[in-house]
C-alpha cells in the first residue's frame, strides 16, 4: 500500500497546478457568471484509480490487466450559454480531457470509471462536447420555479410544455436520468450505475452525438422521443451519416409520483438503433479453423440493436434516497458506442448529511450485476475480441460489481474530494479472473 499511495500521488500531482487557480477564481460573484442573458459555469474532475495485483488464470487482447496498476484521468468543460429569445438559448461547451483508465478502458463491462474514454492517446485534447439550440413552447401560465445550473437558465417553467433541443450533446443529458445515480463526477464512478447498462446510447468514443429530441411535459409525466447519429465504427469518433441505416431512435416516459410526501419517479425507456455492426452468432459459424471470430467481417449497414431500461427513484427522507435500475437488449449484434453489457440490474442509496450540518458530503453505496447474451458469451468464448471485451476464452459469470464513495465538500460547494472503493467479481464475465479491487480519489471543483 506505500507503493500504491506514492503512485497515486505522483499522477495526482501532476494535476494540482490546475486546481488552485481555480479555487480562486470561484469567489467570483455568482451574478458575474449568471444574467438574466448569458451564463458562464466550469468544472474540473481529476480521477486517479489504482488497482493491485489481481488473480488470473489467462489473459488476452482485451483483459483486464491482472498486474498492479494506477492510472489518471482529467476532464474540463467549459459551460457557455446565451439567450436567443425569451424561451430559447443556446449552449455551447468546449471540453478538454486527458488521462487513461485503467488497462485503458478494457476488460471490464461495467469499467469503474466514468470519466475516462477508449482513447489510445493519454494526451489531453480540446473538443466540442456540445453545441445546441433549446427552445421552449409553453401552454399554460401555471408554472414553477427553476433554478440556475449547468446549461439550465433560471426560469419560471409551465407545467405544460413542449421542449426542443437541435444540436451536439450526450443523449444521456436528457434520457435516463436518475437525481441519486447518474453523474461520475459528483456521484458513482462505475458506467454502469451512471446509466442503464445494456442501454447502447448513441456516441461517438468522447459520449457526444448530434442529433434532435423533443420533450413534452403535461404536469407530472413527460415523453421524450429523440433521434441521434451513430458512430461509423464501433466505439467511432466519426459519425454515420447514411440515414437511415445509421440512426438511433430513443423513446422514454417518465412518471413523477408522491409516497408519504416524498418524492418519487418512474421512467421507462425504449431504443432502437440502427448501424453497421458484425452478428455474434454469424461470426462464430464463419469462424476458420485455427483462428478467431472475425465480428468485423461480418458487419452489414442497417443492423438493429434493440432494448428497454428502467429507471427508479425515491426520496426517502430529507437526506437521501433509493434508486434502482434494470436494462435489456437483444444481444445479437455488436456492441456499438457504450459498452458490452446486454443485461444489467443495479440498487443503491446516496445519503446527504444536512443533519449534521453538512448537506454538500454524499455518502453513496451501489451494486450493479451485469450479464451478456448468449451469443455474446459464445463469441468471447470461442476467443472473439469486442471492442471492451476479450480475453481469449471465457468461463461465464455475471459481472457483480458494488461501489462506495464518500464526497466531502472541502470549499463552500466548489471544491470536494472524494475516496471510493469498487469490488469486481468476474471482470469481462470470467470466472477465471479476479476479483478485482478499484481504490479511487477523485477531486472535483465547479463554479
Amino acid at each position: 500500500m506505500a507503493f500504491c499511495s506514492v503512485l497515486i500521488s505522483r499522477r495526482f500531482l501532476v494535476f494540482l497546478p490546475t486546481i488552485a487557480p481555480l479555487i480562486l477564481f470561484a469567489q467570483v460573484k455568482k451574478t458575474l457568471l449568471d444574467s438574466s442573458q448569458y451564463q458562464l459555469h466550469f468544472q474540473q474532475t481529476i480521477i486517479t484509480q489504482y488497482k493491485p495485483v489481481m488473480p488470473a488464470k489467462y489473459s488476452g487482447k482485451n483483459s483486464l490487466s491482472a498486474a498492479e496498476e494506477a492510472q489518471t484521468s482529467l476532464t474540463a468543460t467549459f459551460f457557455t450559454g446565451l439567450k436567443l429569445g425569451k424561451n430559447t438559448w443556446i449552449y455551447f461547451n468546449p471540453e478538454i480531457a486527458g488521462g487513461s483508465g485503467l488497462s485503458s478502458a478494457l476488460g471490464v463491462g461495467g469499467f469503474p470509471n466514468g470519466e475516462t474514454f477508449r482513447i489510445g492517446n493519454p494526451k489531453p485534447q480540446i473538443y466540442i462536447a456540445r453545441f445546441y439550440v433549446d427552445h421552449f413552447i409553453a401552454f399554460g401560465s401555471e408554472g414553477e420555479e427553476r433554478e440556475t445550473g449547468i446549461n439550465q437558465q433560471q426560469a419560471r417553467v409551465s407545467l405544460k410544455y413542449l421542449r426542443l433541443v437541435a444540436g451536439k450533446y450526450s443523449v444521456a443529458d436528457f434520457f435516463d436520468c436518475n437525481s441519486y445515480s447518474h453523474d461520475p463526477r459528483m456521484q458513482f464512478m462505475n458506467w454502469s450505475l451512471m446509466s442503464n447498462g445494456a442501454w447502447d446510447y448513441p456516441a461517438n468514443t468522447r459520449g457526444y452525438t448530434w442529433g434532435l429530441l423533443a420533450e413534452l411535459r403535461l404536469n407530472e409525466f413527460y415523453l421524450r422521443v429523440g433521434a441521434h447519429l451513430v458512430p461509423k465504427t464501433a466505439n467511432g469518433s466519426k459519425f454515420d451519416t447514411r440515414l437511415p441505416q445509421a440512426l438511433a431512435a430513443t423513446i422514454e416516459v417518465q412518471k413523477n409520483y408522491w409516497l408519504s410526501g416524498r418524492k418519487g419517479t418512474i421512467r421507462m425507456l425504449l431504443f432502437v438503433n440502427h448501424a453497421n455492426m458484425g452478428n455474434y452468432k454469424q461470426a462464430v459459424q464463419e469462424q476458420l479453423e485455427d483462428s478467431i471470430p472475425d465480428l468485423v467481417a461480418t458487419r452489414s449497414q442497417g443492423r438493429v440493436k434493440m432494448g428497454f431500461g428502467l429507471n427508479w427513484e425515491q426520496e426517502i427522507s430529507d437526506n437521501g434516497g433509493l434508486f434502482a435500475r434494470a436494462s435489456w437488449n437483444d444481444g445479437k449484434n455488436e456492441t456499438w458506442a457504450f459498452t458490452e453489457i446486454d443485461r444489467s440490474i443495479s440498487v443503491g442509496y446516496l445519503l446527504n448529511f444536512s443533519f449534521l450540518g453538512r448537506p454538500s458530503d454524499e455518502l453513496g453505496i451501489a451494486t450493479v450485476v451485469n450479464g451478456i447474451s448468449k451469443d455474446h458469451q459464445s463469441f468471447l468464448k470461442n476467443g472473439g475480441n469486442g471492442f471492451m471485451l476479450g480475453d481469449g476464452q471465457l468461463r461465464y459469470g455475471p459481472e457483480t460489481i458494488a461501489e462506495l464513495f464518500y464526497n466531502l465538500d472541502l470549499h463552500d460547494q466548489h471544491f470536494w474530494l472524494t475516496p471510493g472503493y469498487q469490488f469486481i467479481l468476474n471482470p469481462g464475465y470470467n470466472q477465471d479472473r479476479g476479483p478485482a479491487h478499484v481504490f479511487s480519489i477523485r477531486v472535483h471543483t465547479e463554479f
